[in-house]
């Protein structure tokens, strides 16, 4: 996600350490939140073996979707004359783990705060530059699913979690990325809203992950 602050000048590609930090802590909340659903552990329909393999893999496969789509908006929104910087919602990642325990996954980790002299259609575009970012990586792993074994099993969940990551910010509420890309463009709301929401669908009701 991303959101827009106060007015600042002189933007560059930095990370900060805490920056850092809430990247890191985000990224291990989230690969244990998708391992949850995806082997649900607690409920005793998945083995705490299965369990750990699954951490391990969503930590690949959510870590590219994940960094990837926070990393586009802030270049996107630096290229754009802004100071920008991720913070991570801790109350978000502890709903993100409860929520999975219970079989539902809200994917609202953190947002990429920037700051700066900014028109709705940059703010548009830089809401954008996520979900975006998350379907060409499910394009990308694509791929990967001809082959057996491990990368075919790291293809089908970056594809999975790809999709439900563009769907899920594309939606028009909140904080999610969907409102500031309608508010600037109805057209390109659509554009991109409707293909993320029928291919997650697809995928995850009708295809399956395994």
């Amino acid at each position: 996600m991303s959101h827009r602050t106060e007015r600042n000048t002189s933007p560059e590609l930095t990370f900060s350490d805490r920056e850092l930090r809430d990247l890191a802590v985000a990224w291990v909340t989230l690969s244990v939140a998708f391992a949850l659903i995806l082997a649900p552990v607690h409920t005793g329909r998945a083995s705490l073996g299965s369990f750990a393999i699954m951490v391990g893999l969503s930590f690949v496969t959510v870590g590219v979707g994940f960094l990837l789509h926070e990393l586009a908006h802030k270049v996107v929104a630096i290229e754009h004359g802004q100071l920008a910087e991720f913070r991570a919602d801790y109350q978000m990642l502890f709903l993100a783990v409860m929520g999975a325990l219970v079989g539902f996954l809200f994917a609202a980790p953190g947002a990429v705060y920037h700051r700066g002299q900014i028109t709705q259609r940059e703010n548009g575009l830089i809401a954008l530059a996520g979900p975006v970012t998350n379907l060409l990586l499910a394009l990308l792993f694509l791929p990967l699913m001809i082959f057996p074994g491990i990368l075919g099993i790291v293809g089908q969940m970056g594809i999975w979690i790809n999709l439900f990551l563009a769907a899920f910010n594309m939606i028009p509420f909140g904080p999610l990325d969907g409102k500031s890309v309608l508010q600037w463009h109805k057209g390109v709301f659509v554009l991109v809203f409707t293909p993320s929401v029928v291919l997650a669908g697809f995928v995850i009701f009708r295809v399956g992950l395994f």
